[in-house]
């Protein structure tokens, strides 16, 4: 694995945009569905807040993979800036502690320097933001320079049978190669974007 160019500020930016589309959230959006196949807005944002649970602990000592588990959705808005605060700080720290770290859902890469740990959040934020904001049917485009890190990010993603099984952490890579750095991030993560104007 690859060191990959992310920060701290970027890491965090990913994590706002997040809680910003989930400030006004309410009980009933928890139903809608999201472009992960069979998630409800419920199940991923208990997925997206164990993540980030995980990647806090793993970031502070070695932990199993029950870190991860997903956390049941009871205030969206408020879980989510509990878990991101703190895996923003946790990150950012072994960043500049130089750790590395164990990360029991990649456990067969052994330890992953923090700064690629990071990135790895960060994409992982940044799409989820996208299929948020999709289960919302709100638009959604993060700035140029968390686009650049996410397709910098995305590129190094591998392809091939990997993608399909049920564990995969991605769909297959959709095809075609947009103009757009934002559009091709998405392709390259399994992401079909909407047409301007229009649903899938």
């Amino acid at each position: 694995m690859s060191t990959i160019t992310a920060t701290p500020t970027l890491h965090r930016r990913a994590l706002t945009q997040v809680g910003d589309l989930l400030a006004a959230v309410s009980p009933a959006d928890l139903a809608r569905p999201t472009p992960c196949a069979g998630w409800d807005l419920a199940q991923l944002l208990a997925h997206m807040i164990g993540q980030n649970h995980g990647f806090a602990d793993a970031a502070e000592s070695d932990v199993g993979i029950e870190a991860f588990a997903d956390r049941p959705v009871r205030d969206p808005a408020a879980q989510w800036a509990a878990s991101a605060t703190r895996v923003g700080d946790a990150l950012a720290a072994a960043v500049a502690d130089g750790r590395t770290v164990l990360l029991a859902e990649f456990a067969a890469f052994g330890r992953i320097p923090a700064p690629t740990l990071l990135g790895m959040h960060l994409l992982d934020t940044v799409v989820h933001g996208w299929d948020v904001a999709t289960a919302l049917d709100r638009p959604h485009r993060p700035d140029d320079e968390l686009v650049a890190a996410t397709l910098e990010i995305a590129r190094t993603i591998p392809g091939g049978p990997t993608r399909t099984g049920p564990d995969a952490t991605f769909g297959p890579i959709v095809p075609g190669e947009p103009d757009d750095p934002w559009e091709l991030a998405l392709h390259l993560v399994g992401r079909r974007p909407r047409p301007a104007g229009g649903a899938d």
